[in-house]
């Protein structure tokens, strides 16, 4: 039988976040991370994790507090449900899963939610998943979806009107990031130095508040490129990747 861990504020200095495992060059993203996790627990904010050293956990939280361009009331939205590796095929993410529908259930919520992709992406769920658990779409801005199970009759809930624009007053290009994710930190440092060694000019935009992040003018799910006003994409840019985008 699997055995599983919650992060709380007694355990969390001591227990692993899963990413970035042993990589000392994202210390500072797990630090954090790490920090920003202990300021949502007193919101509901839930981190589980199989106790293993490996990629394998579900992070999610009430839809009110969560950082997404995302309203709706009472329902849970899970951030990230990540299994990598050997550990995949094992039924692991359908217990934690699993975990998050029951420990919902049993909080009175409405209802659980998740960002996905009509085509894969990076950081996004895998749709087929959710479907399978019964999930269903209830929102989408271009290839994004918003998938929900609803536990009763409330009105699901929908993206922001500000997340729908994807597009931004400004031609240079321009990262939105958060502290939400361990990998964030490390790849600004290295940006911003590639682009004064380069003399290339990267807008970055820190989401480090609630509205901050309900505002955001596009979907996010911790980082968001813009170039020339227009939504790119949500991958994770280091230099090298950020040269490969600039010449496509």
């Amino acid at each position: 039988m699997n055995e599983y861990i919650n992060l709380t504020l007694e355990n969390i200095d001591e227990e692993h976040i899963c990413c970035a495992i042993g990589d000392p060059k994202h210390q500072d993203g797990v630090n954090n991370k790490k920090k920003w996790i202990k300021s949502k627990l007193k919101e509901g904010h839930v981190f589980r994790k199989l106790n293993t050293r490996g990629k394998t956990f579900i992070e999610y939280e009430p839809i009110e507090t969560a950082w997404v361009p995302i309203n709706g009331k009472n329902y849970e939205y899970i951030y990230c449900l990540w299994v990598a590796g050997s550990f995949k095929g094992k039924g692991i993410a359908k217990e934690l899963l699993e975990y998050a529908i029951n420990d919902s259930k049993e909080k009175g919520m409405s209802g659980i939610c998740t960002l996905t992709s009509k085509k894969k992406k990076p950081f996004i769920g895998e749709k087929k998943f959710f479907l399978h658990f019964g999930f269903k779409v209830v929102d989408e801005v271009g290839d994004y979806e918003l998938l929900v199970l609803q536990f009763d009759n409330t009105e699901p809930p929908k993206f922001n009107d500000s997340a729908k624009s994807m597009k931004i007053d400004n031609n240079e290009f321009t990262i939105y990031y958060s502290p939400a994710c361990p990998y964030v930190l490390y790849e600004v440092e290295e940006l911003s130095n590639y682009a004064k060694e380069n003399n290339i000019k990267i807008k970055f935009i820190k989401i480090d508040t609630l509205e901050k992040a309900k505002n955001v003018p596009c979907i996010f799910n911790n980082w968001a490129n813009f170039y020339k006003g227009e939504f790119i994409s949500n991958t994770i840019l280091n230099a090298n990747s950020f040269k490969k985008l600039i010449k496509e």
